[in-house]
């Protein structure tokens, strides 16, 4: 990232908290807690957001038609850069949200500046996080049918085959090799309904709850969650948007993945 320290001081006056500020923070604050090194990742699905955002605000007239095309010009030219490795950082991106929305503005100018109207950096932050997590999740879902399918395949192969089976690390029974490749397959299957469980919680839209308590602009939530492709729209706005619950239940239905896939050594 061509980020400098001087650079960083220069530019202290774009960041999104600096109205309380008379001058930057020091340069190992920045550093510290600077987020886009791991939620560079997040960019596709900001630039999702943001595009279906940009398209509501015009369908509901909150903003003019051309201020919109200039805006999702901007944001597919953005994801043009990502996409080919030619996207800029400057120091004071902090994370990738102000940094795509500072290219953007830079790109579409005056209309680049009113992405962020009837949006919070709150229901912003959340519609990419689960974004990234559904997508995620059912990519990981598919490959671990793949592998059922694989153990299942090798299981109809294996015939009569049987190998010892170990208990207090001595031979006890012997047991078909299918028998103890369908029991990993078993294993996946569960960590399949856990994965599938845990996205259909997760796939809630919050795009549209502002900070906390929504917005008195003529905004249409839904018209966002169905370009989205989410499943449903909030239901509570402060929900929407102070929770996390549905990464921690990602991660453990990921960590049982991994372990289950340990056991196959």
């Amino acid at each position: 990232m061509p980020a400098t320290p001087d650079s960083a001081k220069s530019d202290a006056a774009k960041h999104l908290w600096h109205g309380r500020f008379s001058e930057a923070p020091a340069d190992s604050l920045m550093a510290f807690t600077a987020s886009i090194g791991f939620d560079m990742r997040l960019w596709r699905d900001d630039i999702a957001g943001s595009i279906a955002h940009a398209e509501m605000l015009g369908a509901t007239g909150v903003l003019p038609r051309v201020d919109v095309d200039a805006i999702v010009a901007a944001l597919h030219q953005v994801q043009g850069e990502f996409d080919g490795g030619t996207f800029a950082f400057v120091a004071s991106d902090e994370d990738i949200h102000t940094a795509i929305e500072r290219r953007v503005t830079e790109i579409a100018g005056a209309a680049g500046a009113k992405l962020h109207t009837a949006r919070s950096r709150n229901d912003q932050v959340a519609t990419a996080l689960r974004l990234f997590a559904k997508r995620e999740l059912s990519a990981t879902a598919r490959r671990t049918l793949a592998l059922i399918d694989v153990l299942d395949r090798r299981a109809d192969d294996a015939g009569d085959a049987y190998l010892p089976g170990y208990t207090h690390l001595q031979r006890a029974q012997p047991v078909l090799l299918s028998h103890h490749l369908r029991a990993h397959a078993w294993a996946f299957a569960r960590d399949v309904e856990r994965i599938l469980d845990a996205v259909a919680r997760l796939d809630v839209s919050p795009l549209g709850a502002g900070a906390l308590a929504g917005t008195s602009l003529p905004i249409d939530p839904t018209d966002t969650q169905r370009r989205l492709g989410f499943a449903r729209v909030f239901a509570n706005s402060l929900d929407a948007v102070s929770d996390r619950d549905f990464v921690a239940e990602a991660l453990f239905t990921l960590a049982m993945v991994g372990l289950h896939l340990s056991r196959l050594g």
